[in-house]
């Protein structure tokens, strides 16, 4: 009989609606296991279940990943045959990203159920996702961490790299990735700590975005994100505080390391790209948003000087397709 470890944190997934409000409700995070019973009496497992914290995902601060992590060490991850971690959606790529770094060499599988609709809704996809999950433990030989979700507009399952997630897009309850599944993993011997800064500055791109408007001097990196084709603004002409290479020459005055996401290698770059990459700015080449911040986090948190946080920013420690 398998053994299989279910932490269920809250999140649509563990919610109830109450006079037109979704929350957590302590009562709602068990429906999971009796649609399941209920859709599979055939199935046998063994399963061991434990409750750690129930939040809405969006109130999620890196500190909880470390919560999260000490629950999972806490219950000796390899003594189970696979392990499911209940999640919101709304933060559900950043966790993903976390658990898939830290638990970079864990020989189980994790994965990550999430519901576009409390359970109680007849459309809510969360029994699913968290179905495929339970068939993917008991039939396959899987190692790393997973995201198993399947849109609401579609029939079947889809399994995402869990580094390789992304957010939603606005206004929809869709999942997609950066980049093809890959279940091979490199192993690379790094010992973590489960710490996470805080203080990374992300800064997304837009139309007259203003550089003088950020303070940067409590951050341990900015980490700035880029149009979809790799670009940000780097005319002058318009004002440098426009400027994406004035904010560049102002980090390194403070000795402050700017990282640039996502960018994808290719033989041909915009002008605005083949600029910044000739500035003292570091490129993470090939990931999400999403994988990047988490993976600078988990460096500050573990490494004081920049050099090996540029230095395990460069490892491929969970498939995150550098």
């Amino acid at each position: 009989m398998k053994n299989i470890l279910i932490i269920f944190t809250g999140g649509t997934i563990g919610s109830s609606i109450h006079n037109g409000t979704i929350d957590t409700d302590d009562k709602t995070s068990f429906l999971l296991l009796t649609q399941f019973k209920q859709r599979y009496p055939q199935i046998n497992v063994n399963f061991t279940t434990r409750q750690p914290y129930q939040i809405l995902s969006e109130n999620l601060t890196p500190s909880v990943w470390t919560r999260l992590i000490s629950a999972i060490e806490n219950e000796n991850p390899q003594n189970y045959d696979g392990i499911i971690i209940t999640h919101g959606t709304d933060t559900l790529a950043y966790t993903a990203a976390a658990l898939s770094f830290y638990f970079h060499a864990l020989n189980i599988p994790i994965f990550l159920i999430s519901s576009h609709l409390p359970l109680s809704n007849i459309n809510a996809n969360g029994l699913d996702n968290f179905s495929f999950a339970i068939e993917k433990i008991l039939n396959d030989d899987l190692t790393g961490c997973f995201v198993p979700y399947r849109n609401p507009a579609e029939k079947s399952v889809t399994l995402h790299n869990a580094t390789r997630l992304t957010c939603s897009p606005q206004l929809s309850n869709d999942f997609f990735s950066v980049g093809n599944l890959d279940l091979t993993k490199k192993r690379i011997d790094v010992a973590l700590k489960a710490n996470f800064s805080e203080r990374i500055l992300l800064i997304k791109p837009y139309p007259a975005l203003n550089y003088d408007n950020f303070d940067i001097t409590n951050a341990d990196a900015v980490l700035h994100d880029l149009y979809h084709s790799g670009t940000a603004c780097t005319a002058m002409d318009l004002g440098k505080n426009h400027s994406l290479l004035g904010f560049i020459k102002r980090c390194e005055k403070q000795k402050i390391t700017l990282f640039l996401t996502p960018i994808m290698k290719s033989a041909n770059f915009y002008q605005s790209t083949h600029e910044l990459s000739l500035c003292n700015a570091e490129i993470i080449w090939n990931m999400s948003l999403e994988a990047a911040y988490v993976k600078l986090s988990l460096a500050y948190g573990n490494f004081a000087d920049d050099s090996d946080v540029i230095s395990f920013m460069r490892q491929d420690l969970a498939g995150e397709y550098i």
